[in-house]
């Protein structure tokens, strides 16, 4: 139906003279096929990679790093891994993201990292185990228990022990890019900003770097003593999430300030067992 509505005449001869064109949509085309499915992780600690022993494959961010293990423990390998992504480029802004290649006619698809257990269960063809691969539900529970003490006190510790960022980046640092906020991470939480710089009266306590440390110290200690001289943690015939976790945190700490790294060292089947972990996940992965 045409429209009742028409335009002056002057403004239609004015308007002639920009002419809407359309054009049909580019398709996009994929500078390098997906041959093998992809982790794209944050950068490892050196972007030089030795081709013998394939050490420059670990990312030095925990969560990445949680996933690289929890891959290779579960048995895969020849998995690719890039880190010329930035967390922007990555599903809900973060890393890390699986990258799998079309099976068919089916084009490629990403994965969040939630999705990735899926995704090995198909790979193995095995069924989803409700334990979580422990013995009993006991040891499943218990296991609820590390991981809160590794991603709550050890986690805290490894932030704290991290090199101090320039004040301006921090200034300007976006939210979603900053990572986990150390409020989230600690029990109980810091006080808010409040007080000089605020309408509202200071309240709430202060947790102290004292505190933190000896927790952490403790949580290490309690770590080393249930592995004792266990394969796995928890007594676990194969490796489970905990392992993958567990080992993502001890790998960071022997790479972090001597005094969060010397809580480990301090502990030789803790450094016995990562280095021997680690040897399994960096045979996982190969660079881009």
């Amino acid at each position: 139906m045409a429209s009742v509505f028409s335009l002056p005449e002057p403004l239609q001869r004015f308007l002639s003279k920009f002419p809407l064109h359309t054009y049909p949509s580019i398709p996009v085309t994929a500078k390098r096929p997906l041959q093998r499915p992809t982790l794209w992780i944050a950068p490892p600690r050196t972007t030089a990679i030795d081709q013998s022993t394939n050490s420059d494959v670990l990312s030095t961010d925990v969560e990445c790093l949680k996933w690289q293990a929890y891959i290779a423990l579960r048995g895969l390998t020849n998995i690719t891994v890039r880190w010329d992504i930035s967390p922007e480029g990555g599903i809900d802004g973060c890393l890390p993201c699986l990258h799998i290649p079309g099976v068919g006619d089916a084009s490629a698809d990403l994965l969040a990292p939630r999705t990735i257990p899926g995704w090995v269960d198909g790979q193995l063809h095995c069924p989803k185990d409700p334990l979580n691969g422990h013995r009993d539900e006991s040891l499943k529970d218990e296991s609820h228990a590390w991981v809160s003490l590794l991603e709550g006190v050890v986690h805290a510790a490894l932030t704290l022990s991290e090199h101090p960022q320039p004040i301006f980046y921090q200034l300007f640092q976006t939210a979603a890019a900053g990572g986990r906020d150390l409020s989230a991470t600690l029990s109980p939480p810091p006080a808010p900003l409040t007080g000089l710089s605020s309408l509202l009266p200071s309240f709430g306590t202060n947790i102290t770097l004292s505190s933190i440390q000896a927790q952490y110290a403790e949580a290490i200690a309690s770590l080393s003593e249930r592995l004792g001289t266990d394969r796995w943690f928890l007594g676990s015939e194969n490796p489970t999430a905990l392992d993958a976790l567990a080992f993502a945190y001890l790998h960071s700490l022997l790479h972090s300030k001597d005094g969060t790294r010397i809580e480990v060292t301090r502990r030789v089947n803790l450094v016995d067992w990562e280095r021997r972990v680690r040897t399994q996940v960096e045979a996982a992965f190969n660079a881009a």
